[in-house]
């Protein structure tokens, strides 16, 4: 998926499968599928400086090696219990100039909030003579009561500074609208995403996501770019409702191509549309 801090919209891109692959001897798993997806199309995304976001699951040095001989840049999530050796220079560092800290006050609603971030460049992602340096930051969430409400941590290859270490955080703590934006509107928004688990003996359930998928990618484009959409969906707000509408539209009426189903229901709903002229 393509994510950004700050916006609504996530865009799916091309899915790789988490499946048995043939000639393999190994079950499958999401490292190898982020492999196979870095290789196929990694070179595709190298023009956009595109940052690849991920759980602790993949801030290990092949997949992060891999990234960076793409041309690809990441910012992982990274847990103490899994990387030990780069917590324990942490914990060495910790009272030296190397580590740094930036204090962020903020409201959060009616209530005082303060985001401690704390950073550090160039620090060994393993106990290995080769091991890769990465950049680390952790974000500490606190109310005004000292309560800690969040915490996480992040590796990345990008130069991490007061002046980006905030920016850093909010663009890993995106990876969230994958599962908020995507997979929950999937299957709880009239997509019926959860339907295609299961069915064929080969190749039919990762068919029927797919196309899941590419609907939502042309819906999401549209509510981006597309102006008759757009006020219909600002009067049907609900994505049930909306498809409900065109069900039942569709039923009974064959239109002789999309735009005109769309005049066809800002006529229907009384939407006044604005002067283009």
């Amino acid at each position: 998926m393509i994510v950004a801090p700050g916006r609504k919209q996530v865009l799916p891109l091309q899915p790789e499968f988490i499946t048995p692959q043939d000639g393999h001897q190994k079950q499958d798993c999401e490292t190898a599928a982020a492999k196979r997806w870095i290789s196929q199309y990694g070179a595709r995304y190298k023009a956009l400086n595109t940052t690849l976001l991920g759980d602790d699951l993949y801030s290990r040095q092949p997949l992060c090696e891999q990234v960076i001989a793409a041309g690809l840049n990441f910012i992982f999530v990274c847990k103490p219990q899994s990387h030990p050796t780069l917590y324990d220079y942490l914990d060495g560092l910790d009272k030296t100039p190397a580590s740094e800290t930036l204090i962020v006050a903020r409201r959060a609603g009616t209530k005082r909030a303060t985001d401690t971030y704390r950073f550090v460049n160039q620090l060994p992602i393993r106990d290995h003579n080769d091991a890769l340096q990465v950049n680390w930051c952790e974000l500490i969430s606190s109310g005004a009561d000292g309560k800690v409400m969040y915490r996480n941590a992040f590796v990345s290859n990008h130069r991490i500074s007061a002046d980006n270490v905030v920016a850093i955080v909010a663009a890993g703590r995106a990876r969230w609208k994958i599962e908020n934006e995507n997979n929950n509107t999937l299957k709880t928004k009239g997509y019926h995403l959860s339907h295609n688990f299961g069915h064929g003996q080969q190749h039919l359930s990762t068919l029927l996501a797919s196309l899941n998928l590419l609907a939502f990618l042309f819906h999401t484009v549209l509510d981006m770019m597309d102006s008759k959409y757009q006020l219909i969906r600002s009067r049907l707000s609900s994505r049930k409702m909306f498809f409900q509408h065109i069900q039942a539209l569709t039923c009974y009426h064959c239109f002789e191509h999309f735009d005109a189903l769309l005049d066809f229901m800002i006529a229907g709903l009384e939407i006044d549309v604005p002067d283009s002229g």
